[in-house]
């Protein structure tokens, strides 16, 4: 009975750290798309993702407009478009809600409400909010996001910021 109790009790604390990882890598992801930033880790927002991970927008409004990405090097060079050094953003920052984790073995799945607010670099701001689905995968000891879905649930324009 006591090993029973041992395997199962590793079990559990195995997919809570599962779980805990995930977290922690979209929040990673998430702090590494805030702007400004002096200089952009390239290699950091490289290691959050597999070698065959998939970006995509999904729904009416990000389907077209960010469309399929597959590896990770195609998800670095659409995400340098929008990252520094790209002037896209003047200021850029992202609020994640708390989610929730299902994780088993070496795997984990996961949705998030999050809010963006930005000012643009030509002008411009704008508050969205979009649902995150992402699935991870532990890739080499660490966990990575292998499919990262991002659909856009509302916009608007904000007042112009004010500036300390």
């Amino acid at each position: 009975m006591e090993r029973d109790t041992a395997v199962t009790l590793a079990e559990r604390l195995s997919v809570l750290e599962l779980q805990e990882s995930a977290r922690a890598t979209l929040a990673r992801y998430m702090d590494l798309c805030d702007v400004p930033r002096h200089s952009f880790p390239w290699e950091d927002m490289a290691s959050l993702f597999t070698e065959h991970a998939v970006w995509e927008g999904v729904g009416p409004e990000y389907t077209g407009k960010f469309g399929r990405l597959g590896g990770r090097s195609a998800i670095l060079a659409m995400l340098a478009d929008f990252l520094p050094p790209s002037p896209h953003f003047k200021r850029n920052v992202h609020l994640l809600g708390n989610g929730r984790v299902a994780a088993t073995g070496g795997t984990a799945s996961g949705q998030w409400i999050m809010q963006q607010i930005s000012e643009y670099d030509g002008g411009g701001t704008e508050l969205i909010s979009a649902r995150l689905t992402v699935d991870f995968e532990l890739s080499d000891g660490t966990i990575r996001i292998s499919h990262f879905r991002t659909e856009k649930l509302f916009t608007a324009a904000l007042v112009k910021p004010v500036h300390a």
